[in-house]
């Protein structure tokens, strides 16, 4: 069974999914979705057509859904392992920032990297430990606005 890429390597083009792919992907969620509680069993065909039993266990299908998710929203996706070493523009693209403003975060330290030669690199982990924490930070700011608007309300 061949899957397209949504997305190439990293700072490679990307390319949305089709009307099929998303329809596909959707389908395909809803059926990991009814069986969410335990493994998962998949019957796939290959090329040959032989069938062959895939087990999925919830964590997997958990995470598998969620790339359904948003391939089914016709969003282009892009894995990131997390020892990967990014670029400042890669790591500006994932935190959906400019590069001149991920590089000031970087010179405040604010998110660990290394200077390879004249280069900064970035592990992906490191990138995303600081997302999470921007994004909790962004949450808590949210809710203490929406408990402060509803005492004036």
């Amino acid at each position: 069974m061949t899957m397209p890429a949504y997305a190439e390597e990293l700072g490679g083009g990307t390319r949305l999914p089709s009307a099929s792919e998303k329809a596909a992907a959707n389908q395909l969620r809803q059926i990991l979705a009814s069986h969410a509680a335990g493994d998962a069993k998949l019957r796939v065909l290959d090329d040959a057509q032989q069938a062959a039993e895939i087990t999925l266990s919830p964590a997997l299908s958990s995470l598998l859904m969620e790339l359904l998710r948003h391939i089914g929203r016709g969003d282009a996706v892009t894995l990131v392992p997390v020892h990967e070493m990014l670029t400042t523009q890669q790591a500006a693209d994932i935190l959906n920032v400019s590069r001149p403003f991920l590089v000031s975060l970087l010179e405040k330290n604010e998110i660990q990297h290394v200077t390879v030669g004249r280069h900064r690199r970035i592990r992906a982990e490191d990138l995303f430990a600081y997302k999470r924490t921007r994004d909790e930070k962004r949450g808590n700011a949210l809710a203490n606005l929406a408990e402060r608007d509803a005492e004036h309300l």
